[in-house]
């Protein structure tokens, strides 16, 4: 029987159906583009290859695409017989992720993986700050990825994939010495790999190494195509390098060309979270506010994304209400989060809404609220989702509201206790 590029028993007899199943599946962990089309060939060297169409659908979901996705599950789900139990698991995985509360995809994936710990496909949608694990609402959430990552890392010895996915819940977890050790490892076998640059570019911002990772991204950049899924974020990086070394022109320039809603290339969540998180931090640096462009985006986090789900996505929609000030906005969509998290489908808990509410204190000037509701928040930020250098826009936001009440005490009392780790905080004070 034909295997995968984890050793994983395939159920077909097609060798080139095997092979543009392996490019898809290192497509998706490098992050390049070419996801979809790989498993469509897969699936036109063998119509009933049920993997071949799921990876069609991860493919599709990673491009925002969730009708065409689950079509492509329903697709799989029809040609499960003769399929090996591992298999008929991960498309089980699938539906639970694509149809059931975040708790159930995450206990669907620990059952799979605990007995087939080197399915990739699947481990992958967990191995990162913005997996599942990520979007829980936990508190503990990143010391339990990382918990997850050493126990399998020995099923991994030598994967250049497994090692820099480890390294970046390590350095989530502050353990920077080993998330090293990885990424220069990973780096060694695959320096194409756009994960692996990104692991590395987070590193070097808990680092504070801002130079490095500014001098590693250009350079590195230069050779990523357009269409990589992590085009534009990488680009988010390397400005937000670029603006806490001062170099805004180079920063402005960056967010218009590969991230803002006209020049970005990537899904309407990665343009919301990138663009906006940018035009804030902008801002919170000194800078004058780009109306048109907080108008414009206020419509298009509008038009994507019309109601709450995700709460890392949800922050920056209702950061873009905040800015355009419009109270009635922001609690309607308040009282939609209310109403899953009754329900029991928004895990994340009053975090959003108090953020949010923090967002339109601050557009209203009124700092010493923001500071009574961002303080507090701070033990409780990996609820919101994300990576810590994504978070940070809460805490620079805090040290602004700071500055801007003339609270220097409190302004250094933050900083003080900030993480070991980013040195440079962009914020004026």
């Amino acid at each position: 029987m034909l295997t995968d590029s984890y050793g994983l028993p395939l159920s077909t007899s097609s060798a080139a159906a095997r092979d543009a199943h392996a490019l898809g599946l290192d497509r998706i962990l490098t992050q390049y583009d070419g996801i979809v089309e790989a498993f469509e060939d897969a699936i036109a060297a063998d119509q009933g290859f049920a993997l071949a169409h799921v990876g069609r659908a991860q493919g599709l979901l990673l491009r925002g695409e969730t009708a065409a996705a689950a079509e492509a599950l329903t697709t799989a789900e029809s040609l499960t017989g003769g399929i090996t139990p591992r298999e008929a698991s991960q498309i089980a995985f699938y539906r639970t992720l694509m149809t059931r509360p975040i708790e159930a995809a995450i206990a669907a994936l620990e059952q799979h993986i605990d007995s087939w710990p080197r399915d990739a496909m699947v481990l992958n949608t967990n191995a990162n700050p913005n997996g599942l694990l990520g979007s829980s609402g936990q508190v503990g959430q990143k010391a339990r990825l990382a918990a997850m990552m050493d126990r399998l890392a020995p099923h991994y010895a030598g994967d250049w994939w497994f090692a820099s996915a480890h390294a970046m819940a390590l350095n989530e977890t502050g353990q920077h010495a080993a998330a090293r050790d990885r990424v220069e490892a990973s780096f060694a076998q695959r320096p194409d790999s756009a994960w692996v640059a990104h692991s590395r570019a987070h590193l070097c911002y808990e680092q504070a190494e801002t130079d490095a990772a500014r001098a590693f991204l250009r350079e590195w950049l230069k050779a990523y195509p357009r269409g990589g899924v992590l085009h534009g974020h990488l680009h988010w990086h390397l400005a937000l390098g670029e603006l806490e070394a001062g170099e805004t022109d180079a920063a402005l320039a960056l967010y218009r060309a590969a991230f803002s809603l006209e020049g970005g290339s990537g899904t309407a969540r990665q343009k919301l979270q990138d663009a906006t998180s940018f035009l804030w931090r902008w801002e919170l640096a000194g800078h004058a506010r780009d109306e048109a462009a907080w108008t414009a985006m206020r419509d298009f986090a509008r038009a994507h994304f019309p109601k709450p789900g995700i709460a890392f996505a949800d922050m920056h929609v209702m950061l873009a209400e905040a800015v355009a000030g419009d109270a009635e906005a922001l609690e309607a969509r308040i009282a939609q989060i209310a109403a899953l998290a009754e329900a029991g489908r928004y895990p994340s808990g009053p975090v959003i809404p108090t953020i949010s509410r923090a967002f339109l204190a601050y557009r209203q000037g009124d700092h010493a609220r923001v500071i009574q509701m961002l303080e507090p928040l701070l033990a409780e930020s990996e609820r919101i989702g994300g990576s810590r250098a994504q978070t940070d826009l809460v805490e620079f936001t805090l040290l602004r509201a700071c500055a801007e009440a003339g609270r220097r005490d409190d302004l250094q009392r933050i900083l003080a206790r900030r993480r070991i780790g980013p040195a440079r905080v962009p914020v004026a004070h």
